[in-house]
């Protein structure tokens, strides 16, 4: 089996392209039912493992397969087809990995260093859920298993030995930065939150440093609004009250897991109306966008989507460079590491045939050993020839392998040969 990626993210595709081939949480496990049951077989590259991957930065689909060739292909039409997109419109933006190509990205994303904010974390603690997901959808093998175990141990690593999340300016705290931009101050403001999750968490957390007039979480789970609210001192509200309540706030920060924009054309614009044109600060972190798409042409409206705030947390990059260096090289050598757990991994067959032959070499002297000494010869004189016998019959294949060199070269007979001199020297001492 090896292993493959499909993926596009903020740097191969506009954010038009990426809200439409994100999956939510809830898409995910059965997706990956459907990728093992309807591309498992040889036309499709056999995949046995998989695992999604999908934030408001990227989408990427981890595999094992016997054919990448055969799965790339597979995968791409299959995410298309998922997607409702041709695929003129999807493989201008999408980039295909195999073996340790796959290895050096996931080890990359998860140290922070693939990410739009540079050397940020919050994209672990998504990769931790996605492979959860892959686990509870029977997506996770031996291969990615393993991969995504030692990406989670790399990501530690390289946070614990560099300072790539020094200067980190993150999109709660570039959304914050935005609005001082526009206001000023925030005292006199109120502050609406759209969603009750992670990110709209870190949002609440950096504009309650602000401290405006009021917050206030509006979630289609009240309880979990309210929950969320009773950590800032912040209210809360339906949101089915959306349409009625949304004049009443000065700026909108929302990310929910909706498949539809839930903030429309007609609502900001009775907005506008009942506030008699004074401005709106609305930050759409969603992917897909939360915001419809037209709301940006209004007067007296300032959206700001993920990718606008990309842009914003760019200014702290250069003092986070030097580390990149220093991760990189860690990575590298992590690389290696896999690489070699793969060539062990390749090494296991011919490992269990040696000892599946050693096991009945060894049986067949036993039962010899055992059949002289039931025949009352003497039993010392048994287990002596026994383990002479095991010997000479293990050592023969080696003997035999060493005679058998006619059609080597003289480079590889003579590598052969110091592989058994540097075994048996190092077994010596």
């Amino acid at each position: 089996m090896r292993l493959l990626a499909l993926g596009l993210n903020h740097t191969t595709a506009p954010l038009a392209i990426r809200e439409r081939v994100a999956f939510g949480p809830e898409e995910t496990v059965e997706t990956i039912g459907r990728v093992l049951s309807r591309l498992s077989g040889e036309e499709s590259g056999q995949i046995r493992e998989a695992l999604i991957l999908s934030t408001c930065n990227r989408t990427e689909l981890y595999c094992s397969a016997e054919d990448p060739d055969l799965a790339i292909g597979a995968l791409e039409a299959f995410l298309a087809e998922e997607k409702n997109l041709s695929l003129s419109e999807l493989t201008p933006h999408t980039y295909a990995l195999t073996d340790l190509e796959v290895v050096e990205h996931a080890f990359s994303v998860a140290s922070g260093l693939d990410s739009m904010v540079l050397g940020e974390t919050q994209i672990v603690g998504q990769m931790k859920k996605a492979e959860k997901a892959a686990r509870r959808a029977n997506g996770l093998g031996l291969m990615l298993n393993t991969l995504f175990q030692r990406t989670f141990t790399v990501a530690k690593e390289v946070r614990t030995a560099t300072e790539i999340g020094a200067h980190t300016v993150s999109m709660a705290a570039a959304a914050v930065r935005l609005a001082n931009r526009l206001f000023g101050e925030l005292h006199d403001l109120n502050v609406l939150f759209v969603g009750a999750g992670e990110m709209i968490e870190l949002c609440a957390a950096h504009f309650n440093g602000q401290s405006p007039r009021s917050m206030t979480i509006a979630n289609r789970s009240l309880d979990r609004g309210e929950a969320l609210a009773a950590r800032f001192s912040a209210n809360s509200m339906k949101l089915a009250d959306l349409p009625q309540q949304i004049a009443n706030f000065d700026i909108i920060v929302s990310c929910t897991a909706s498949a539809l924009p839930i903030i429309g054309l007609g609502m900001i614009e009775r907005a506008i109306r009942e506030r008699h044109h004074k401005p709106i600060f609305i930050v759409d972190l969603a992917v897909p966008r939360d915001v419809e798409e037209e709301v940006a042409r209004l007067d007296d409206v300032y959206v700001y989507t993920v990718d606008d705030l990309g842009k914003v947390v760019q200014s702290g990059k250069a003092e986070r460079l030097a580390a990149v260096e220093e991760s990189r090289r860690i990575i590298q050598n992590r690389v290696l590491d896999f690489s070699d757990w793969l060539q062990w991994r390749n090494s296991v067959p011919t490992i269990e045939m040696m000892i599946e032959r050693a096991s009945d070499l060894s049986e067949t002297c036993i039962e010899r050993a055992k059949h002289s000494i039931k025949n009352g010869n003497d039993v010392d004189a048994a287990l002596k020839r026994m383990a002479h016998d095991i010997t000479r019959k293990l050592i023969h294949d080696n003997l035999a392998l060493l005679k058998d060199t006619q059609q080597l070269s003289t480079a590889e007979r003579e590598h052969l040969e110091n592989c058994f001199k540097r075994f048996y020297l190092e077994r010596k001492r």
